[in-house]
């Protein structure tokens, strides 16, 4: 039986990297063409629609995405009644979107031009969409699907980009275009392969479902918008110290990162579904325990192997202005590393339905965020925005291991941990202290990465024999 609890993990991890790593890894070789067409002021651009947009989805629908995937799963639950619900509160919120773009034409609050806000409304529609259809088809376990819609979109915004950059010229107009149909296109596809018809039922009402759904939901809304303000209120702050073109190239920063960042978020999807149906206080065969320090183990290897390798794929990556970038790339690494733990115990919240848990916590550390920004933008500039990210990041993880050890019995070894983290810590200032390429810096950065291996020398070999283990049993 506990082997089938990593079979269960394993399988849907293996489904999701062929589909996000693939795709994710195409999108991220697309870097060099966006820096080299568009400047850091239209990349700025783009990156604060995008971002406010998130910050909007959850509180206009009521974050309704996170309870349609935990109620899609739930046995005895009336799937067509979760999926109506959702859409239902989707399209409330296209109508306040819309609403409040047509008042802010009349009123003239805030300047933005005609083709601004259809690109914003667009962009608004179809990643609502997505969210909620992805989330379903989640829920019902179509995890195949989800995959192989992703690697469509992917295909879709490549092809899009390449047409709409390099032959059209069109600029930032057609960076959204690409965007926001291979958006549409995957929700499309999540549609037709749902059979949404056979979901979608306007005239039937249930009410305490309802009533459920939202009271669940409810404390995820500050959940979200706290977990946006980690991610994405530097970019605010940043433009207001630093300007419209700094924001470009420090978004452009999260571009390596983000190669550790697909790992945790492939990770993460699939957990959620295994924390929720193996969930088990005791962790009596310590299924909990091994995933954590697993993916502990392997999340701070790439970090630190992502330091030592910064400025060569800076280079590679970062064109003109936006070499600079580099500069801010090892402590956005560190924040998605304490990102990426707190999501795993965010997954046991969500098997226990504890949502106020992950949101209390999210709280704490966006309200640390914004001062630190505040204090630190001024003075280091977007450095300053990247380390009040992982400072962040690092208060959320510690008050979320507080908060998980009173649902279940986690054997972390934090003194191990924290030792990782220190490491990671010196390669960073490390990097940073020297502007000059040379043998030397990079066999120091080794070494110390070296260091991180002995340190979870033991959990991967644990690792490499469930692997071993599970390649014999499939021969």
């Amino acid at each position: 039986m506990g082997n089938n609890k990593y079979y269960y993990l394993v399988k849907n991890i293996g489904v999701l990297t062929l589909s996000n790593f693939a795709s994710k890894i195409l999108s991220f070789f697309l870097i060099p063409l966006y820096t080299n067409i568009l400047t850091a002021s239209e990349y700025g651009v783009y990156d604060m629609v995008s971002t406010t947009v998130l910050l909007l989805i959850p509180i206009l629908t009521f974050n309704i995405e996170e309870p349609v995937m935990r109620f899609a799963m739930e046995r005895g639950v009336d799937r067509s009644h979760v999926f109506t619900i959702g859409i239902e509160y989707l399209m409330k919120s296209y109508i306040i979107v819309l609403t409040v773009l047509i008042l802010n034409k009349l009123f003239r609050i805030v300047p933005l031009t005609n083709s601004q806000m259809i690109f914003f409304f667009l962009f608004y529609v179809v990643n609502a969409l997505s969210g909620i259809v992805f989330c379903f088809a989640r829920g019902l376990g179509m995890m195949t699907d989800v995959a192989i819609s992703s690697i469509i979109t992917t295909v879709i915004v490549i092809v899009s980009n390449i047409v709409c950059l390099v032959y059209l010229s069109l600029g930032l107009t057609g960076y959204f275009i690409a965007t926001i149909l291979g958006t549409l296109i995957q929700s499309i596809y999540l549609l037709v392969r749902i059979r949404y018809w056979e979901f979608y039922r306007p005239r039937e009402r249930d009410i305490q479902l309802k009533q459920e759904m939202l009271s669940y939901g409810k404390p995820m809304i500050a959940n979200s918008v706290s977990w946006w303000i980690n991610s994405m209120s530097d970019r605010y702050v940043v433009v207001w110290f630093c300007g419209i073109a700094e924001n470009g190239i420090y978004s452009v920063a999260s571009k390596i990162p983000l190669i550790l960042n697909i790992l945790q978020s492939i990770f993460n999807q699939a957990w959620v579904l295994s924390a929720v149906q193996e969930y088990d206080e005791e962790d009596g065969e310590g299924f909990f325990s091994n995933v954590y320090n697993q993916y502990s183990a392997l999340m701070v290897i790439m970090c630190s192997v992502l330091i030592v390798a910064d400025r060569p794929l800076a280079k590679f990556l970062y064109a003109k202005e936006f070499y600079v970038a580099w500069r801010y790339v090892p402590f956005l690494l560190i924040a998605i590393v304490f990102g990426a733990m707190s999501g795993y115990l965010g997954g046991i919240f969500s098997a226990v339905k504890q949502a106020k848990s992950s949101a209390r916590s999210t709280m704490i550390g966006a309200a640390a965020n914004i001062v630190l920004n505040v204090l630190l933008v001024p003075l280091f500039g977007a450095l300053g925005a990247a380390i009040a990210t992982a400072v962040a990041y690092l208060i959320v993880w510690i008050i979320r291991i507080y908060y998980a050890q009173k649902y279940m019995k986690l054997e972390i070894h934090i003194k191990r941990d924290g030792i990782a983290y220190f490491i990671l810590l010196v390669q960073s200032f490390f990097v940073l202290a020297f502007e000059e390429n040379n043998v030397a810096i990079y066999a120091v950065l080794s070494i110390l990465l070296v260091g991180i291996i002995i340190l979870y020398h033991k959990v991967l070999a644990g690792v490499f024999e469930v692997i071993w283990i599970r390649l014999r049993k499939s021969e």
